[in-house]
């Protein structure tokens, strides 16, 4: 019987969008980021999550536009992230902007946080969603602030990289 190969996370579709993995659900996306940050690099954590959250997450009621990743004690904790209120959780629902721990193995730790005490970079939330197996994982970034010709530069690039792809395809 023949091996069968591994497919990645994401497959280009026609017109060059990409299609995420059916086993992979998407929850929430940080898109200010990509233009406000320079992103470093990244790395996926588990959340530590109360049953109702879990429950509204998955009715898409997540907000991370505004939060933040500290380091409190040596963990990884994520502030400023909304889950709204389940409304079926009665007197045991959440608080919805109650910080929450972020797992992550030692080693993976040592170099985010390390590096996050660097002048200028901090750590943000980049994407939020649930595995194949049902465990709420978030993407987090470590980030540099871009000044306002950086962005300006890159709305530019964005549109002539646009302008090309549109000669090319009428060609």
């Amino acid at each position: 019987m023949p091996k069968k190969n591994k497919t990645t996370a994401t497959t280009k579709a026609a017109g060059g969008k990409k299609k995420a993995d059916p086993g992979i659900k998407l929850v929430s996306d940080n898109r200010k980021a990509k233009h406000k940050y320079e992103i470093i690099d990244s790395v996926e954590c588990g959340m530590m999550l109360m049953g109702s959250e879990v429950k509204a997450m998955r009715e898409g009621k997540l907000s991370i536009d505004e939060a933040y990743i500290r380091v409190r004690n040596n963990e990884l904790w994520l502030i400023g992230a909304d889950i709204s209120h389940y409304k079926n959780a009665g007197m045991w629902n959440h608080d919805p902007r109650r910080p929450r721990k972020l797992l992550v193995h030692a080693r993976e730790y040592d170099n985010f946080a390390g590096k996050a005490h660097e002048r200028g970079l901090t750590l943000i939330p980049l994407r939020v969603h649930f595995n194949e197996r049902g465990i709420a994982k978030c993407v987090m970034g470590l980030v540099k602030g871009k000044k306002l010709h950086d962005k300006r530069e890159t709305i530019k690039k964005r549109e002539t990289d646009r302008g090309l792809q549109r000669a090319m395809r009428r060609r």
